[in-house]
């Protein structure tokens, strides 16, 4: 290995709901946060004020860890002119990329103007390398990668275009649909994903119907995937040439941003210790933690590694789209108002705990006492019975661990005291401070007295490694005196804190831009405004949620969701993976509760099951 290469940066990216999860982000290890503001993020419900984004801004650059924030909704053309002030406002407090789904952003004659840094969200469907070609011809060099994307196909990606930064993620929820290809949200409640108010109809429960009305399966959740999490396969995605690996759960709360971040940064410090001479941290600081993180105590819906290697069975969750939490025994003996549970989990006063019954319900209850392994819930449920699975989804403990500081975050200081002419200067990460004093000649050794007042660092981002001196260095330097040369020191730190200074290139490119590749209909561009419409050389927007009259063609459908979940492969009946001939007759539809149809189209030359709309339905 030749030393003289540069180290691949490697950077853990942090969801947060607000200013408090993002700096516990930080603080428990993240490299990167993603905020979203108040407005125009793809979810309403995570909004955030400019000032809390400046103020996480200035966290996050002590340690030379970045904030990106989420402006990736279509656009209205009454809103184009808000969304651009808003960005040049996010600009000012510092944030250091945007992420963006609407292409009519980059006809803005104001940014064309700034050093603004753009990524292609998710919502753009980044699937193939001819998506990510034609958006690097666009400027934008970083782009957030489909989460069905196999290791093998972002290494082909990488391979194809090495100078753009691939984000993917590796935890967290799991959309059934290609980001940015979800209509079903604003078809049956009118309310747009690509614009943030996604109602979730893939948790909601469906009847699975053959072509003679034959029911396959009675409301259950058929498009509910269970969570991601790729925490043992990261080394796999870095070598398949990912930069950038990213947590979802922009809803989640603070506990659940500290255990996950925690437990993602432990394993990308392992890897780095095992190839010191390739990979670093793209950030500064080492964490402390009060705790062990653990990924099964926190929200979970049962976890799967997705496609990483290929398709995979058990990837959804049919019977319960809530959190199941980490299995803890089976359920043993039943009593009038306890029972005992098999196993070797503790328990405690308020866990949260939950079965699946005979009917395929989810059912959950709080312990009110547990006495080692017999548990007396506040109510006994009524369908528990001796054998069935118990899993715990609230850990009474493990949320006292959280709910304080649990993790410290500093940056190792080394620093260099010299002599000057006129007193004496204190020198650390490129920054110098300095007091003016007389050189008193020390009656006794002095180097432990000035060691221990510059390493009290106290509440700053940074703790005393060393203390270099020359080797004749032997000055009485007044206590106080050294008290000031280091605050001094801390107050020039803090002042030349300033918003990361990135690689990246701003959103012009010197590339000829190329042609976007080409979709069937229309509307799946998700042009929303004349500036997007302008951009793609069209005459009118298009977006799904603008109901234009070309959305349903001939047939009297349209397209709702393209996904990579097969329910045709999840039966067992899809020859093509060794499964058994069908049964049933084609096509295929999925019912709502209310009696809303939609067809399912089995696209085995992509790997791929497409839901229908039917005009009417």
């Amino acid at each position: 290995m030749n030393n003289l290469l540069p180290l691949t940066k490697l950077e853990l990216l942090a969801p947060a709901k607000n200013l408090e999860c993002g700096i516990a982000a930080i603080d428990h290890g993240a490299d990167a946060v993603y905020i979203g503001a108040a407005k125009f993020g793809a979810r309403v419900a995570a909004g955030n004020s400019v000032d809390d984004i400046r103020q996480l801004c200035h966290y996050a650059h002590q340690f030379d860890a970045k904030v990106y924030v989420t402006v990736n909704t279509i656009i209205y053309d009454d809103e184009l002119k808000d969304t651009e002030r808003l960005i040049l406002e996010l600009q000012e407090a510092g944030v250091d990329a945007i992420l963006i789904q609407d292409m009519g952003l980059l006809e803005s004659s104001k940014f064309k103007v700034q050093s603004l840094k753009f990524h292609a969200s998710t919502q753009t469907d980044n699937r193939t390398s001819e998506k990510v070609r034609w958006l690097r011809s666009l400027g934008l060099r970083r782009v957030v990668l489909a989460r069905e994307l196999s290791v093998e196909e972002i290494a082909a990606i990488h391979r194809e275009v090495p100078d753009v930064e691939l984000e993917v993620f590796v935890h967290g929820a799991l959309c059934v649909s290609y980001s940015g290809l979800c209509y079903a949200s604003q078809h049956c409640f009118g309310r747009s994903a690509n614009r943030g108010a996604c109602a979730q109809v893939c948790r909601m429960k469906f009847d699975l119907l053959d072509a003679d009305g034959r029911e396959l399966e009675h409301q259950r959740h058929l498009l509910s995937l269970k969570d991601l999490n790729q925490s043992a396969h990261l080394e796999e995605l870095i070598q398949a040439g990912a930069v950038s690996f990213k947590i979802e759960g922009r809803l989640k709360d603070v506990t659940y941003v500290k255990n996950v971040v925690a437990a993602y940064s432990q394993q990308l410090d392992a890897i780095i210790a095992r190839h010191p001479q390739e990979y670093c941290r793209a950030s500064k600081g080492h964490c402390t933690y009060s705790f062990t993180p653990n990924l099964k105590k926190t929200f979970n819906r049962g976890f799967t590694t997705y496609f990483l290697h290929g398709r995979q069975p058990n990837i959804f969750s049919p019977d319960t789209p809530k959190a199941m939490g980490e299995f803890v025994g089976t359920v043993k003996e039943l009593r009038r108002d306890s029972f005992n549970v098999a196993g070797t989990s503790a328990f405690a006063n308020g866990d949260g705990l939950c079965f699946i019954n005979k009917e395929h319900e989810l059912e959950g209850f709080r312990v009110n006492r547990a006495e080692g392994n017999r548990l007396f819930p506040q109510q006994m449920p009524r369908n528990l019975r001796p054998g069935m699975a118990l899993y715990r989804n609230h850990d009474m403990e493990f949320e006292r661990l959280l709910a304080g500081q649990s993790s410290v975050r500093k940056i190792p200081v080394s620093f260099t005291l010299k002599e000057t002419s006129d007193g004496f200067s204190l020198s650390a990460l490129g920054v110098t401070a300095a007091i003016v004093c007389e050189h008193q000649q020390a009656e006794k050794p002095q180097r432990d007295n000035i060691i221990r007042q510059l390493s009290k660092l106290g509440g700053t981002p940074y703790e005393c490694s060393g203390v270099e001196m020359p080797a004749d260095f032997n000055y009485f330097i007044p206590s106080s005196l050294l008290a000031d040369l280091r605050r001094q020191w801390v107050e020039k730190m803090s002042g030349a804190l300033s918003p990361v200074t990135s690689h990246l290139s701003p959103v012009t490119s010197h590339l000829s831009p190329l042609s976007p590749p080409k979709y069937p209909y229309p509307y799946l561009y998700n042009i929303s405004n004349h500036a997007a419409a302008a951009f793609y050389g069209v005459k009118e927007p298009t977006a799904f949620e603008l109901n234009t009259p070309s959305l349903w063609r001939g047939k009297g459908e349209a397209p709702l969701m393209q996904c990579r979940h097969c329910l045709q492969y999840a039966m067992g009946y899809c020859v093509k993976h060794g499964g058994q001939k069908p049964t049933y007759k084609y096509p295929l539809f999925l019912r709502l509760g209310d009696g809303r149809r939609f067809r399912l189209e089995f696209d085995c030359k992509h790997c791929q099951m497409n839901v229908y709309a039917m005009h009417n339905s």
